[in-house]
């Protein structure tokens, strides 16, 4: 049911209207006509009158559908109900109408911040789940491995020092699960702050290369630095873009074949003189294309079996998207399954030089 607005707009607009209308009118028939005192007052009347409610019609004719539609909007917006307005491309003709598309607006913007919202608690809700699951996992097994030691199995030599092992390496897993945790967490709040700075991008890549060899080897895998230009700089955070290469480098290792290799290298970005990609290729299992739009979700798992098997938190390539995007960079996902992938992302050069 429509509600009925009595205009005070419209009241005042048809009552000072009419009046200006009888005192005019009044004036003219006074020195122009011969008339009485009793007539002129009767017409006045009549004049002021029909003239009232012809403006008042006129008026609350053009104020009432436009205080319905303000009305509804806020009303819409208190009961969290959203929708297309026909009003939205009308003119702005008067402050009536300034003020309904202002209303407008705003419940398009409430809309927007309620799903928003809506999306980050879904999001917490999810993350929470996923870390319940993810600290299940090695507490369970820490607590299975003790109960049994502790139920003899302490004292049989065969047995109690492989436990004790397969403990410390479900504890391990856990202090690694917090610090990326930690570190993520600092990523998306904000608190760690890139320090830019220029440096040489073929000394970071050998410095990390160099670290994860012994990793490499043990796997049986081989890691390949495509020469480019050793004096060829770059600006960004050495320590962040240092992480992110051991994350996909490791992960390059980690998925790989026995036999593989890893490399890394640099190409030109297309299109401009100021930007290189850096790419790190391996020949491991790959991803299929509907999971790569998904790898850098937080815990998401390609191989969920192979990467607890591994070691892997699940947060590596979630981490290298946050610092890749804090640096204002791009990365980008190349994979097919059982073909190896590529990742690659964007640096900024600090001088143009040849590669």
């Amino acid at each position: 049911m429509k509600k009925r607005f009595i205009s005070v707009i419209s009241l005042r607009t048809a009552a000072y209207s009419a009046a200006a209308i009888s005192v005019f009118l009044a004036a003219v028939l006074h020195y122009g006509v011969n008339s009485s005192r009793s007539e002129l007052i009767l017409l006045s009347g009549s004049v002021f009158l029909i003239s009232f409610l012809v403006i008042y019609a006129v008026s609350a004719g053009l104020h009432n559908r436009r205080m319905r539609a303000i009305n509804e909007v806020v009303k819409n917006i208190s009961r969290k109900k959203f929708k297309e307005y026909d009003w939205v491309n009308g003119k702005n003709r008067d402050e009536l109408d300034f003020i309904l598309l202002q209303t407008i607006r705003a419940s398009t913007m409430v809309e927007k911040e309620i799903i928003r919202l809506n999306k980050i608690e879904n999001y917490r809700k999810e993350f929470i789940g996923d870390i319940s699951h993810e600290l299940k996992t090695p507490i369970f097994a820490i607590q299975g491995f003790i109960e049994t030691l502790l139920n003899g199995a302490i004292h049989d030599k065969e047995v109690n020092e492989v436990f004790l092992k397969k403990a410390m390496r479900n504890v391990n897993r856990l202090i690694y699960l917090t610090k990326d945790l930690m570190e993520i967490s600092r990523l998306e709040t904000g608190e760690m702050k890139s320090n830019f700075q220029e440096m040489y991008l073929r000394d970071v890549v050998l410095d990390v290369v160099e670290s994860l060899q012994y990793k490499a080897q043990k796997e049986n895998v081989e890691i390949i630095v495509k020469d480019f230009d050793k004096n060829l700089q770059v600006r960004a955070d050495r320590n962040q873009i240092k992480q992110v290469l051991i994350n996909l480098i490791e992960n390059g290792i980690k998925y790989n074949r026995e036999g593989g290799h890893v490399e890394v290298g640099i190409r030109d970005k297309q299109g401009s003189k100021e930007k290189i990609w850096l790419y790190i290729t391996d020949t491991g299992i790959g991803i299929d294309s509907k999971d790569i739009a998904r790898v850098t979700e937080r815990f998401f798992r390609v191989d969920k079996s192979r990467s607890r098997e591994k070691g892997g938190t699940g947060l590596g390539l979630s981490i290298v998207k946050h610092i890749i995007e804090a640096h204002g960079e791009e990365l980008k996902i190349e994979s097919r399954p059982d073909s190896g992938s590529t990742f690659s992302f964007s640096l900024t050069q600090v001088s143009h030089v040849s590669v």
